[in-house]
């Protein structure tokens, strides 16, 4: 299980600011709730001095957009919009005294939305739309440009970092390459190389744990799912673990039900949650598509 911070647990259990703000000037909704995550901010702005006097939001998310949402209303009361704005996503990290890597993308939708809620205050539009072509992970709706921006931003130089902060790659993984890309091209700017076997240290205090321990930790988070499943006649069972990938089995009605996909989502976000490192779910079909190819 992830270590959340005592200031973390505390914006989760007693939000500040929890609500839309009444007579809101300013308004910043980013996210989808068909992605997961949705974050709407309502700001009230003094016009004369351009001061927020009031920020409220709406989240639907886990508990670190939670906290995320409402640790940055408390950092931004009292501000002008142009100071607002220097408020980054690591602020609000640091604000909360840290969050776990695999949630980093909470912060970031907090910046975001502040973003968004500035440009509506100001009367201009927030471009959040994505030019065509320019959707990277469609599992997500995570575009280039946000990628490039959150890779600058943050110092990123790997796909497992991109995914903890925007969340792209996180599902399907078929945009994984096109985020090598990404990277590829934003470290050579930067005179440096992407170097597609590395991989972020293991948090500090955290050790990386052994193989036989990795293993029985993935089993016990798909034992614990399966009651659920059962309960609708489906099932599912590990058929495989390779490095990243963990391949399972859907049998019952889970086999060839529409919901395969989501269920399959909800699986590996259990087995990240336990394991504390980002993983990959995928159908066995996918191992043996990738054998076949390989011969």
């Amino acid at each position: 299980m992830w270590d959340y911070s005592e200031t973390v647990k505390e914006h989760f259990f007693n939000p500040r600011n929890a609500g839309a703000v009444a007579d809101a000037n300013a308004i910043g909704e980013v996210g989808s709730l068909s992605c997961g995550d949705a974050l709407r901010l309502t700001l009230k702005v003094d016009p004369a001095t351009d001061t927020i006097l009031e920020a409220g939001f709406q989240t639907f998310g886990c508990g670190s957009a939670i906290a995320s949402s409402s640790a940055l209303t408390e950092m931004i009361k009292g501000m002008s919009v142009d100071e607002a704005l220097n408020v980054s996503n690591q602020d609000i990290a640091d604000f909360l005294e840290g969050l776990p890597p695999e949630k980093m993308h909470c912060s970031v939708m907090g910046r975001e939305a502040l973003q968004a809620a500035v440009a509506n205050y100001r009367g201009e539009v927030w471009k959040d739309d994505h030019e065509e072509g320019a959707l990277v992970c469609k599992c997500f709706a995570v575009d280039a440009v946000m990628i490039e921006d959150t890779i600058r931003a943050n110092g990123l130089s790997t796909v497992e970092e991109v995914t903890n902060y925007t969340k792209a790659g996180g599902g399907c993984s078929a945009c994984h390459e096109p985020i090598e890309e990404i990277l590829t091209k934003v470290l050579a700017e930067q005179g440096k190389t992407f170097d597609p076997t590395a991989a972020p240290p293991p948090p500090a205090g955290k050790p990386k744990l052994g193989n036989l321990a990795r293993i029985r930790r993935i089993e016990n988070a798909i034992e614990a799912i399966r009651p659920n499943l059962q309960r609708d006649h489906g099932d599912v069972e590990l058929v495989d673990i390779d490095g990243k990938n963990v391949f399972v089995n859907m049998t019952g009605a889970c086999s060839g039900c529409q919901m395969a996909s989501t269920t399959l989502e909800g699986i590996q976000q259990r087995i990240v949650e336990d394991l504390g490192e980002f993983v990959r779910v995928l159908p066995a079909q996918a191992m043996q598509t990738a054998a076949a190819s390989a011969d």
